[in-house]
């Protein structure tokens, strides 16, 4: 069978049964070696470096400009198809429209004694996004502009730099071209890999550093983004992909299969479970992963995916359920029975949730509006969605008046030599001396 079939009794007994899944977690892929000698080499060598890793990993006939010109932008964007763009433009529509509901405002303060705090919200001043090219350059990430770029955008950044891989023929492609044209984007490189992580992180003599780092990406550039944090600020550093489904007899079990082989084409890595406490479900939507999956232009990929890491657990209750997929905290849950709303007040982790049965994930992937940059790994116990402040930092402002000053100086001095701050603790007497 492509998926395994578990029974369980409790929530408790998903501990054990799941120990499968620690896999995922440390795959055995070791590159932390390898990125950081490419760290080192752009941060010594600039320019010189992204060229040379471009030639010997995206084309081979790699050669300056880095940087894409602003005719080739407006080239691309006037080359998609008409139904291509407006597609683009809805989704971004929508995107952009959501995260304005995120913006947060700077605000004061005023105490009796004439005391003013408050704390001021601003973006950042640039941030550098990474958009995969896909395979090849054919199955460009689109999507992953548009997440990654709006709440950007819409924080009121200033300066949004992008870097993608080029094809073998060193161009990109005018998808991701248009998408960026579209935003107003015109700062677009033609770097991908580690080495752009580290050009953004550092700088070049082409690319200047940024402040935030942003995107989606392979082993390499997730190991990347990871050794330069505190450089930068990044997103989250994300891992393969997953999707948890919660169903009762409700569901529909071709749908529910083609909703895990959704997640299980994205890489072999790759996570799709169902919850269900309908024995037949489970063995119809079995049944239905094995047709679906044998149809798929990827099925080795989505097969290998469900085979290693998929699973059909069945359990005694909905509730059950709802339990042992906070013990998940998946990227993606989706909640598919008869009043998902019943259901929501229960749920404490998870990247995001989809209602019902006409929310697949997918509808957020590309087109609803939430940010599809979703916590993976069980982080989203802690970690959320990429959002608008992702790319804000917020300063405390503090004007206390002299009455304030001179009420509270004593228990300000006792506290600090508390600590052994006798320099501390001066600072606030001296205001009160003559």
């Amino acid at each position: 069978m492509i998926c395994r079939i578990l029974h369980l009794q409790s929530e408790q007994e998903w501990v054990k049964a799941s120990q499968w899944l620690d896999g995922r977690f440390n795959p055995g892929d070791s590159v932390e070696g390898s990125v950081r000698e490419i760290l080192a080499d752009v941060r010594e060598k600039g320019d010189e470096a992204l060229i040379d890793y471009t030639r010997r990993f995206d084309c081979p006939e790699f050669a300056a400009p880095l940087r894409v010109s602003d005719q080739d932008i407006a080239w691309a964007a006037a080359s998609i198809s008409p139904e291509h763009r407006e597609q683009i433009s809805e989704a971004a529509h929508n995107i952009r429209t959501f995260h304005k509901e995120q913006l947060e405002k700077s605000w004061f303060q005023t105490r009796p004694d004439g005391s003013i705090l408050g704390q001021r919200v601003l973006p950042v001043d640039r941030v550098g996004l990474y958009v995969p090219g896909g395979q090849g350059g054919n199955t460009p990430l689109l999507s992953s502009m548009l997440m990654n770029a709006i709440p950007a955008l819409v924080a009121g950044v200033p300066r949004v730099a992008v870097c993608t891989p080029p094809r073998k023929d060193g161009t990109i492609n005018p998808h991701i071209l248009a998408a960026a044209h579209l935003l107003d984007i015109d700062e677009i490189y033609r770097v991908g890999g580690a080495w752009s992580i580290g050009a953004l992180a550092y700088g070049t003599q082409s690319i200047d550093p940024v402040d935030v780092i942003a995107g989606p990406g392979n082993i390499y550039v997730a190991t990347a983004k990871r050794l330069v944090q505190g450089t930068v600020g990044i997103d989250m550093v994300a891992g393969p992909s997953e999707v948890l489904v919660v169903a009762d007899s409700s569901a529909r079990p071709h749908w529910l299969a083609a909703d895990m082989l959704s997640q299980a084409e994205h890489d072999m890595l790759a996570s799709a479970i169902l919850l269900t406490d309908d024995i037949t479900l489970a063995e119809q939507v079995q049944q239905e992963l094995e047709k679906q999956c044998s149809q798929l232009p990827k099925a080795q990929i989505a097969g290998k995916s469900l085979m290693d890491w998929g699973a059909i657990v069945v359990v005694p209750s909905i509730m059950t359920a709802v339990a042992i997929a906070n013990r998940v905290a998946p990227e993606h849950l989706e909640l598919c029975v008869r009043d998902p709303w019943a259901l929501l007040p229960y749920i404490r982790h998870a990247g995001a949730v989809f209602m019902g049965q006409h929310s697949p994930e997918p509808v957020g992937d590309y087109f609803a509006g939430p940010n599809h940059v979703l916590p993976t790994l069980r982080t989203a116990r802690f970690s959320s969605a990429l959002s608008v402040q992702n790319f804000c930092k917020k300063t405390s402002i503090v004007a206390t008046s002299p009455a304030f000053l001179l009420e509270n100086a004593p228990a300000i001095a006792s506290l600090a030599r508390l600590e052994g701050l006798e320099a501390h603790a001066r600072s606030v007497e001296i205001r009160g001396k003559r």
